[in-house]
This record gives C-alpha cells, sequence and structure tokens, in this order.
C-alpha cells in the first residue's frame, strides 16, 4: 500500500483509513505517485472529478479502477483522454461488506469491466467474475440494490412486527435463510409460497387490518410483486393490493 487519499487530508476518515491500512495519507493529487494500482473507492458521482485529479500524477501503465457498480469505463471519459498511456477498468464486488475485513470477498462475485488485470485482481482476491456492459450497468446496480439493501429493509420490517407480537427476531431467520436457499434452488417463482399465491383473501384482508398504517404499503408493494410472480388472475386480490 502506498498512500490513501480522503475528501481532505486531516479528516477522520482518510486518518482513520490510513491507520487501518498503515499507509500515509496525502493530498488526492499526490496519492497515487509510485503506485502501481490505483482504487478509487468513492461515491459514484466523484469518480470523473477524482479520476481527472488522480490521473496528473500517475506513471505510464498504471492502472486505475473504480469499484462503483453504477458506473461502467465510461466515466473515465476525461481521465483517458488526458492520460491515453494509462490503463482503466472497474471492479465492483457483488458482496455485502458492512465492516472492513477482507474475509466478506471470499467466494463472491464482481463486476468487471476494462484491461485484463482487472480479471487477475479479481482472482487474486478469491472472486468470480463477470462482466457487464456500461449500458447495462444501472439495471445491474438496481438489482443488487434490491438483493441487498431493499432485502434489509424488508427484514427490518420484519424484526418491528415480530417485536410487536412479542416474538424474537431470531425465529424467523431460519425461514429466511431457507426461503434463500430454495429460491436459489428452483427459482423464486417455484420457490414462492403464502396467501397470496394461494389466493387468500381474507387472510390479506386480515394481515392489513392487523399492520400499522406506516406498514402497510411496503406490505402492499411487496404483496403485489407476489402475485405478479404467481402468474394467478386475481383482479379482486389485486384491487386489495392496490
Amino acid at each position: 500500500m502506498v498512500a490513501v487519499a480522503g475528501r481532505r487530508l486531516e479528516a477522520p476518515s482518510t486518518l482513520a483509513a490510513a491507520a487501518e491500512l498503515g499507509a500515509p495519507a496525502r493530498v488526492v493529487e499526490d496519492v497515487s505517485r509510485g503506485a502501481e494500482v490505483v482504487i478509487l473507492t468513492v461515491p459514484d458521482d466523484a469518480i470523473a472529478a477524482v479520476a481527472r485529479a488522480v490521473v496528473g500524477s500517475v506513471d505510464a501503465g498504471v492502472l486505475v479502477i473504480h469499484v462503483a457498480g453504477s458506473r461502467g469505463l465510461e466515466v473515465f471519459g476525461e481521465g483517458a483522454g488526458l492520460r491515453p498511456d494509462v490503463r482503466f477498468g472497474a471492479l465492483h464486488p457483488l458482496v455485502s461488506i458492512p465492516t472492513p475485513d477482507p474475509r466478506h470477498l471470499d467466494g463472491g462475485w464482481c463486476a468487471v469491466a476494462g484491461d485484463l488485470e482487472v480479471y487477475e485482481l479479481a482472482d487474486a482476491l478469491g472472486l468470480q467474475a463477470f462482466t457487464v456492459a456500461d449500458g447495462d450497468r444501472a439495471r445491474y446496480h438496481a438489482a443488487a440494490s434490491i438483493a441487498a439493501n431493499h432485502v434489509v429493509a424488508l427484514l427490518s420490517q420484519v424484526e418491528r412486527l415480530a417485536e410487536s407480537a412479542a416474538v424474537p427476531r431470531a425465529a424467523f431467520y431460519p425461514l429466511v435463510r431457507g426461503v434463500v436457499a430454495n429460491a436459489e434452488a428452483i427459482g423464486p417463482r417455484d420457490a414462492l409460497t403464502g396467501p397470496v399465491k394461494r389466493g387468500d383473501r381474507e387472510t390479506v384482508d386480515r394481515h392489513l387490518a392487523a399492520l400499522a398504517p406506516e406498514e402497510r404499503a411496503l406490505y402492499r408493494a411487496v404483496a403485489a410483486e407476489a402475485l405478479r410472480l404467481s402468474g394467478r388472475d386475481d383482479p379482486e386480490l389485486e384491487a386489495r393490493l392496490r
């Protein structure tokens, strides 16, 4: 590790990252001096500007990559124009990384693009690589956000309702793990169970009546998607969920 940069040299987050990685903190314009690979772990909207700032100090042949899921190589357009002798790539780990622990990457997949060395880097990290075209990145990242962030939001609703019914939240996690395993093994449509798939309108009505008003919109939205997934033609149930 050559160096770390952040929004400000003295920012606590910059200093914490430098300490964690055992590297000095530098300003963005100088962080890449002497590096063979430069990794931009910045918000998606900042990649282009940071790339422009970084490429001025890199050596010829250096690999500059970003780790954003929603952006491809197009985000390097201006930076690549300034430094045609620099290589560019993207590597988005399709894993949840809530803490700075490299073990989160073990056995995961990643979306890659650009220079061949990006694929080699993915392999060195123990990741399984696949390619996503720049034009498909937004849809790919939407799927990733649903799989990770939206699932967590749904689990938060499960916990709220469990607590309100005096049921331990731990009771639901074996159910969740089993459902995910079933969906992986036989596909979401065949793994779907429950009152919406059965067309049990009375149970759905009881659910909605039991829920606090602020909980009903999320229930209706996801139940409507379950109805669509089931393939059931049930205008009456659809109206209830609308």
